[in-house]
C-alpha cells in the first residue's frame, strides 16, 4: 500500500533518517468519551482509518460527519535496527483538539490545540529492532468555545461554517536523534547587513559541543560559521554573505539558500545534522507603505481557507498544495491571507520557493460572537498558548510577511476593559515578542483594540441589491483614507440592529495613520448551475449556494464587478494592498475564483490583467508621515 502524503512534513528542519507513519491505523469512535474507563488504550480497536486524513473525510475511509466527542487510534511500529543507540522522537504535525498519546501503555505526551505540532520523546520506551504500540486519544467536543476556525458547531454546514475535523489530520512520523540534538532553528534574515542570524536551541549542553552552520547556493559554499554550544541553551551565530553572493528573496526572484546545521563534539564528530533553507529579505513600514526589500509592493492577496472536498482540511497530495498557489498566481494574485486555519508547513515551504506572499493568522473563530468576547468565555491564555506555538513553528519562513492573531472580533467599544481587550493585546504582544521583524495586525476587521498595531484594516462587502449603487457607497467609504479617516467596521445597519440600536456601533479605537488595506472584499458568487433568475430565488438559494450581496447575473457582470472593486483599491495610493474573497468555492460558499475541485470558472488571463495593470503604471506614493 502506498503511503499517503509521503513527503517530509518539516522541510526547514529535516534529518536524513525518518519514518513516515501515515497509512492504515486501527480506529474507533468513542461516542460517550468513556474509552479510558473501558481501557481502549489497552486493547485492539474495532475499525480502521487512513492517516493523516480526519474521520470526517472521504480519504480517511470513515466518512463520518457527525459529532465525535472522542476518537482513538492504535498502531504498532517496528523501530529500525539502524536507529540503535538513538532516542526516538514521535511527531504529530496536527491533531484536533485535546490529545493524549501512550506508547507501550505509558502516557508520553498531552497536547491541547488542533493546529500545531507536538512531540513525544520515546526514550527508554522505543528501542531498535523492537515493536512500539502507539495509542492516541483525541477529544474534540466542538460545540463549546475553543479555537476551531470555520468548523461548524451544528450537525450540518451553514453560512460560512464547514465540515468539522476531528483527530489526526496531518502527518505522524518518527525520527532518531542523539541525546544532544538540534531543535527547530530560528533563522532571521538581515538584508541591510547581508547576513542571516541563526538562533539554534539544543536539547542539552555538553562540554566541548560546537554549533556549525554552512550556507550554500548553486555555486557552492557561500558562508560558514561556528560557535561554542556548551554554554548557552540556544547558541547564536551570524552567517555573513559576500556582497557578490547576496540575492534577495522576492516574488519575482524567490531565491533560497541551502542551510546545513551541525552539532559537533570536542573530537570533531558530528553529533546531529539537519538540513534547512533561508530567504534573504526585509519587511519595513514607511508611512502608509509596507515595503519588501526597501521597495513598495502592492499586495494583491486572496483569501485562502485551505479546504478540500475529499480531505476537508488536509490536502490529498503535496501536488495539490503546489497547485493552489500556482492557480492563485495565474489569476494575478501575489499572495494570500491564510484564513482561519494554521496551514501545514509544506504549504509554507512551497510559498517560500514559489515567491508567494503570506499573511498568517490564528484559527480563533471558534468562540461564539467570533472572538473571546465575554467574561464567561475562555480566558485569553488558551488563545495565546496555541498562537505562540504557531509563531514558533513558522518564524523562519520568508514568505510570511505579516501576522494576525484574531479575525472579525465583534464587540462594542465602551469605557470598560473587557476580556476581548486582554485577548487582543495578548495575541498582539505574543507575536511582537516572538518576532520583531514583521508587522502585526491586532485583528482582521471590526474591533481594533491595540493602538500600536503596525497596520490597520477593514472588511467591506457590497450588500446592496443594486451593484452600481453599492459600488458608489464602497467608493465613498474608502475616500476618507486620504484625509486620515478610513472606513472602519461596521457601518451595516444589520450589525447595529444586532446590538439593539439603530445608531452606528463603534467597534474600534481610532485609526492612527498606519498602513491600511481592505483585507476582505468581493465575494461575488458565480456558479452557472445555481445562478438565480430573480431576487426571491437568490434568497431561497442562500442555504445551499452562498456568496456576499447580490449575485452577478452573467459572466460579464462578474468581470465588471471584479474589475470595478479591484480598480478602486488599486487606484488608491494610500492603500498598500487588498485581499479578495476567495480562492476556491468552499462547500456551500460559491464565491471562489475556482470551483471547490479547483477547476476553472473564469478566464485567468483576464483576471490577471485586471489586477496587474497597476504594475504597468507608476504608482503615486503617499508622502511619509
Amino acid at each position: 500500500m502506498q503511503i499517503p502524503r509521503p513527503e517530509h512534513p518539516r522541510p526547514q528542519c529535516a534529518r536524513e533518517e525518518w519514518l513516515n507513519l501515515n497509512g492504515e491505523w486501527q480506529f474507533e469512535i468513542d461516542c460517550g468519551d468513556t474509552g479510558y474507563e473501558r481501557e481502549l488504550h489497552h486493547r485492539v480497536l474495532s475499525g480502521h482509518i487512513t492517516v493523516p486524513f480526519c474521520p470526517e473525510s472521504e480519504l480517511s475511509g470513515v466518512g463520518n460527519t457527525d459529532f465525535m466527542p472522542a476518537v482513538w487510534y492504535r498502531r504498532t511500529v517496528t523501530i529500525p535496527q539502524a536507529w540503535a543507540g538513538k532516542r526516538v522522537l514521535l511527531h504529530f504535525q496536527a491533531c484536533d483538539y485535546d490529545t493524549t498519546v501512550w506508547a507501550n501503555g505509558v502516557e508520553v505526551v498531552r497536547h491541547r490545540g488542533g493546529f500545531t505540532p507536538f512531540t513525544a520523546d520515546l526514550r527508554d520506551i522505543a528501542h531498535a529492532g523492537q515493536d512500539v504500540t502507539i495509542v492516541v486519544r483525541a477529544r474534540d467536543d466542538n460545540r463549546p468555545s475553543q479555537p476551531r476556525g470555520k468548523q461548524s458547531t451544528k450537525y450540518e454546514n451553514y453560512s460560512v461554517f464547514y465540515t468539522r475535523t476531528t483527530g489526526i489530520w496531518q502527518t505522524v512520523w518518527m525520527e532518531p536523534v542523539a541525546d544532544c540534538y538540534l531543535k527547530r532553528p530560528r533563522i532571521t534574515p538581515d538584508l541591510a547587513n547581508g547576513l542571516f542570524r541563526l538562533e539554534q536551541p539544543i536539547s542539552q549542553n555538553r562540554p566541548g559541543l560546537r554549533l556549525r552552520a554552512t550556507l550554500r547556493d548553486k555555486q557552492g559554499e557561500v558562508a560558514s560559521a561556528s560557535c561554542r554550544a556548551d554554554l548557552d541553551f540556544a547558541p547564536r551565530l551570524d552567517l555573513a554573505i559576500p556582497e557578490e553572493r547576496r540575492r534577495p528573496w522576492s516574488p519575482s526572484d524567490p531565491f533560497l539558500y541551502d542551510l546545513t546545521i551541525e552539532l559537533v563534539d570536542r573530537t570533531g564528530n558530528v553529533v546531529d545534522r539537519v538540513a534547512s533553507y533561508a530567504g534573504l529579505r526585509s519587511v519595513a513600514i514607511d508611512g502608509k507603505r509596507v515595503k519588501l526589500n526597501g521597495e513598495s509592493l502592492f499586495q494583491r492577496l486572496v483569501l485562502d481557507q485551505g479546504y478540500y472536498s475529499d480531505g476537508i482540511m488536509t490536502a490529498p497530495t503535496d501536488e495539490v498544495l503546489v497547485r493552489d498557489i500556482e492557480l492563485s498566481m495565474e489569476a494575478g494574485f501575489n499572495g494570500a491571507r491564510l484564513h482561519q486555519k494554521v496551514f501545514e508547513e509544506r504549504f509554507l515551504y512551497h510559498a517560500d520557493r514559489l515567491g508567494y506572499l503570506v499573511w498568517s493568522e490564528f484559527a480563533d473563530w471558534g468562540c461564539s460572537g467570533f472572538g473571546p468576547m465575554h467574561d464567561h468565555q475562555q480566558p485569553s491564555i488558551t488563545y495565546a498558548a496555541q498562537w505562540l506555538e504557531a509563531l514558533e513553528r513558522d518564524y523562519s519562513h520568508p514568505s510570511i510577511i505579516g501576522w494576525c492573531g484574531l479575525n472579525e472580533t465583534a464587540q462594542r467599544l465602551t469605557d470598560r476593559i473587557t476580556i476581548l481587550d486582554d485577548a487582543t493585546r495578548a495575541l498582539f504582544l505574543a507575536a511582537k515578542a516572538m518576532d520583531t521583524t514583521r508587522p502585526v495586525l491586532d485583528t482582521s476587521g471590526y474591533s481594533h483594540r491595540v493602538p500600536e498595531s503596525d497596520v490597520y484594516d477593514s472588511h467591506d462587502y457590497i450588500y446592496e441589491q443594486d451593484f452600481h449603487q453599492g459600488l458608489e457607497t464602497f467608493r465613498e467609504r474608502h475616500a476618507g483614507l486620504a484625509s486620515g479617516t478610513p472606513f472602519l467596521n461596521p457601518n451595516q445597519q444589520r450589525m447595529a440592529m444586532q446590538f439593539g440600536s439603530t445608531q452606528p456601533v463603534i467597534w474600534s479605537i481610532p485609526y492612527r495613520g498606519q498602513p491600511y488595506f481592505v483585507s476582505e472584499f468581493g465575494g461575488f458568487k458565480w456558479n452557472p448551475a445555481t445562478a438565480p433568475k430573480s431576487a426571491l430565488e437568490n434568497l431561497q438559494l442562500r442555504e445551499t449556494s452562498w456568496g456576499y450581496g447580490s449575485d452577478p447575473v452573467s459572466l460579464d457582470d462578474f468581470y465588471h464587478r471584479f474589475a470595478a472593486t479591484c480598480n478602486l483599491l488599486l487606484d488608491d495610493p494610500n492603500m498598500f494592498g487588498y485581499c479578495y474573497t476567495q480562492l476556491t468555492d468552499t462547500f456551500q460558499e460559491e464565491n471562489g475564483i475556482f470551483f471547490f475541485d479547483r477547476s476553472s470558472k473564469f478566464d485567468l488571463e483576464r483576471l490577471r490583467a485586471i489586477q496587474q495593470r497597476v504594475a504597468a503604471i507608476e504608482r503615486v506614493e503617499p508622502e511619509a508621515e
